[in-house]
């Protein structure tokens, strides 16, 4: 009975101001495509997320109940899992809701995953978010972008072409 239920996980944090917010990251476990506006902001092309969105296992993150970001992870090996998509909406964003959000990952896959990867464009505001977020390169998909998508992908003015990969060793 237990194991269809689902979960909630609630934490409190301290922002600067001394106030407290009120922060909750849930799991979804159905109708995930009512979150599409957020996913499609991680991965502009609808059918690119169909590859993976039902597989995975999808977490929002909300503050006083108004839904601030979401992810999906996908067990890639025994021990290997990949964050997917990862979006915070325009608006929340540089807040440090999907840090927040990654942190929660590390522990909720904590003891079942040796390496966490996370795949993202070769863009100068993904990659040093990740790394803030203790990922390290790990390889590159040449032309992923090109060859993937019926559109040209842009960030921060820069035309995406490779995937680039980054990891973090779960059990350091």
């Amino acid at each position: 009975m237990f194991g269809s239920m689902p979960v909630r996980i609630i934490f409190a944090i301290q922002t600067r101001s001394n106030s407290n917010e009120m922060i909750s990251i849930q799991p979804v476990l159905h109708n995930k495509k009512q979150y599409l506006d957020l996913l499609l902001l991680a991965d502009e092309q609808e059918s690119m997320i169909d590859r993976y969105l039902e597989r995975g296992e999808m977490f929002v993150l909300s503050e006083d109940g108004s839904i601030r970001a979401s992810c999906v992870v996908t067990r890639e090996a025994e021990d290997v899992f990949e964050i997917k998509n990862i979006a915070v909406y325009p608006q929340f964003q540089r807040r440090g809701y999907g840090k927040k959000l990654i942190q929660y990952l590390f522990g909720h896959y904590a003891g079942r995953c040796l390496t966490m990867l996370v795949g993202t464009g070769d863009s100068p505001l993904a990659i040093p978010f990740y790394e803030n977020c203790g990922f390290t390169y790990s390889h590159r998909i040449p032309d992923f972008f090109t060859d993937n998508y019926d559109h040209p992908i842009y960030e921060a003015g820069k035309q995406l072409k490779d995937m680039v990969y980054l990891k973090r060793n779960m059990d350091e």
